[in-house]
């Protein structure tokens, strides 16, 4: 029971910093997740939040899901899933109530343009922290490659996308990769 709670409070103290989403908590993850409890490894860290960006649902959700689910089996995952969960509920219930009112006051309206700024360096940091953990194999740094030049591309020219194409596409391209690299061992093998 003591892992569960220790699974509880740690989601719940990072659903309470979650400003920004998922791409911002990426590095509030990875902390918790790696340096401070050690419940995952560095390289499964990089594939979970692959895992979690490509499926349904948040990425915070999706992350805490799994790490709950390999530590302690199905009650582990909703015990994550609910400690992550729990405080953006209470406070968006909250912030439901009295909106209005809330975005009224001058103090509220600059704090949550501080907090813009804070997630942009938040999202940044994860990338060149991933972006520098990532194994720099062919098929990464092409899948890479392709994505950020289409990315920038499509920024400067104004064309919007949405980001679920990117992600099916880069899985087609690192699928595609791996198949060629794969037909060619076998043709390797068998001369």
């Amino acid at each position: 029971m003591r892992i569960i709670f220790k699974i509880f409070l740690s989601m719940l103290k990072i659903g309470c910093f979650a400003f920004g989403g998922g791409y911002a908590i990426i590095a509030l993850l990875e902390n918790e997740f790696i340096s401070k409890r050690n419940w995952i490894d560095r390289d499964e860290f990089l594939d979970v939040v692959a895992i979690a960006e490509s499926t349904p649902g948040p990425i915070a959700i999706n992350a805490a899901t799994y790490v709950g689910y390999k530590l302690r089996g199905v009650l582990g995952a909703v015990v994550a899933t609910v400690g992550m969960c729990l405080p953006s509920f209470v406070i968006m219930y909250l912030v439901s109530l009295f909106y209005e009112q809330f975005m009224e006051i001058a103090l509220v309206a600059a704090a949550f343009k501080g907090i813009q700024i804070c997630v942009v360096y938040l999202i940044a940091s994860a990338a060149l922290k991933m972006l520098k953990k990532m194994k720099k194999t062919p098929q990464n740094v092409i899948v890479f490659s392709v994505t950020c030049t289409l990315m920038i591309l499509l920024t400067l020219f104004d064309i919007h996308i949405s980001s679920v194409s990117f992600i099916f596409a880069a899985g087609i391209l690192g699928l595609s990769i791996f198949c060629i690299q794969t037909a060619r061992a076998r043709g390797e093998k068998t001369k």
